[in-house]
Protein backbone atom coordinates (compact mmCIF):
# COMPACT_ATOMS: atom_id res chain seq x y z
CA UNK A 1 0.00 0.00 0.00
CA UNK A 2 1.46 3.54 -1.06
CA UNK A 3 2.50 6.13 2.03
CA UNK A 4 0.69 9.19 1.92
CA UNK A 5 4.62 10.18 1.78
CA UNK A 6 5.55 8.69 -1.27
CA UNK A 7 8.64 6.92 0.62
CA UNK A 8 8.91 3.22 1.04
CA UNK A 9 8.49 2.09 4.42
CA UNK A 10 11.29 2.76 6.87
CA UNK A 11 12.65 5.61 4.70
CA UNK A 12 11.35 8.43 6.56
CA UNK A 13 12.74 7.09 9.87
CA UNK A 14 16.49 7.19 8.61
CA UNK A 15 16.49 10.24 7.29
CA UNK A 16 14.47 11.88 10.03
CA UNK A 17 17.82 10.36 12.00
CA UNK A 18 20.31 11.15 9.33
CA UNK A 19 18.98 15.07 9.63
CA UNK A 20 19.50 14.81 13.25
CA UNK A 21 22.77 13.63 13.25
CA UNK A 22 23.75 16.92 12.17
CA UNK A 23 22.15 18.65 14.98
CA UNK A 24 19.45 19.06 17.08
CA UNK A 25 15.94 20.07 15.07
CA UNK A 26 12.12 21.14 15.42
CA UNK A 27 9.86 19.45 13.46
CA UNK A 28 8.91 21.68 11.07
CA UNK A 29 13.03 22.45 10.15
CA UNK A 30 13.43 18.80 9.64
CA UNK A 31 10.91 18.65 7.32
CA UNK A 32 12.43 21.72 5.57
CA UNK A 33 15.77 20.13 5.91
CA UNK A 34 15.01 16.88 3.92
CA UNK A 35 13.28 18.87 1.42
CA UNK A 36 16.43 21.21 1.05
CA UNK A 37 18.48 18.27 0.96
CA UNK A 38 16.88 16.53 -1.71
CA UNK A 39 16.89 19.42 -3.94
CA UNK A 40 12.81 19.50 -3.19
CA UNK A 41 12.44 15.82 -4.88
CA UNK A 42 10.87 14.60 -0.85
CA UNK A 43 8.15 16.39 1.24
CA UNK A 44 7.01 15.38 4.52
CA UNK A 45 4.23 16.22 5.53
CA UNK A 46 3.31 16.52 9.08
CA UNK A 47 0.94 13.76 9.19
CA UNK A 48 3.60 11.48 8.83
CA UNK A 49 6.49 13.29 10.74
CA UNK A 50 5.06 13.76 13.82
CA UNK A 51 3.94 9.95 14.47
CA UNK A 52 7.21 9.09 13.07
CA UNK A 53 8.77 10.99 15.53
CA UNK A 54 6.66 9.83 18.58
CA UNK A 55 7.89 6.35 17.65
CA UNK A 56 11.12 7.35 17.46
CA UNK A 57 11.39 8.98 20.65
CA UNK A 58 9.12 5.62 22.49
CA UNK A 59 12.10 3.74 21.04
CA UNK A 60 14.70 5.99 22.44
CA UNK A 61 16.01 6.60 19.29
CA UNK A 62 15.61 10.57 20.24
CA UNK A 63 14.75 12.99 22.56
CA UNK A 64 12.72 16.06 22.51
CA UNK A 65 12.51 18.90 24.95
CA UNK A 66 10.83 21.98 24.74
CA UNK A 67 13.03 25.20 23.57
CA UNK A 68 12.33 28.64 22.34
CA UNK A 69 13.09 29.54 18.84
CA UNK A 70 14.65 32.36 17.50
CA UNK A 71 11.24 33.54 16.15
CA UNK A 72 10.40 33.55 19.82
CA UNK A 73 8.17 30.40 19.82
CA UNK A 74 8.57 27.47 21.73
CA UNK A 75 8.96 24.36 19.85
CA UNK A 76 9.90 20.79 20.91
CA UNK A 77 13.24 20.30 19.63
CA UNK A 78 14.32 17.03 18.59
CA UNK A 79 18.18 15.37 19.01
CA UNK A 80 19.94 11.64 18.13
CA UNK A 81 20.71 9.42 21.13
CA UNK A 82 23.55 6.69 21.11
CA UNK A 83 20.61 4.07 20.45
CA UNK A 84 19.57 6.98 17.36
CA UNK A 85 23.17 6.56 16.12
CA UNK A 86 23.16 2.76 15.84
CA UNK A 87 19.49 2.60 14.15
CA UNK A 88 20.83 4.95 11.67
CA UNK A 89 24.03 2.86 11.31
CA UNK A 90 22.03 -0.53 10.84
CA UNK A 91 19.07 1.40 8.72
CA UNK A 92 21.99 2.86 6.39
CA UNK A 93 23.52 -0.48 5.75
CA UNK A 94 20.67 -2.28 5.03
CA UNK A 95 19.75 0.95 2.48
CA UNK A 96 22.91 0.73 0.62
CA UNK A 97 22.84 -2.83 0.24
CA UNK A 98 19.22 -2.72 -0.90
CA UNK A 99 19.55 -0.01 -3.16
CA UNK A 100 22.50 -1.64 -4.79
CA UNK A 101 20.36 -5.07 -5.27
CA UNK A 102 17.63 -3.29 -7.04
CA UNK A 103 19.72 -1.38 -9.04
CA UNK A 104 21.98 -4.81 -10.42
CA UNK A 105 18.70 -5.99 -11.43
CA UNK A 106 17.34 -2.55 -13.01
CA UNK A 107 20.81 -2.83 -14.72
CA UNK A 108 21.05 -6.31 -16.05
CA UNK A 109 17.35 -7.61 -16.36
Amino acid sequence: MPREDGLPPGTLIMLVLRVLAAGPLHGYAIAQRIHTLSREELSVEEGSLYPALRRMEHCGWIRAQWQTTSNNRRARVYSLTRAGETQLAEQRDKWTRLSKGVSKVLRFA
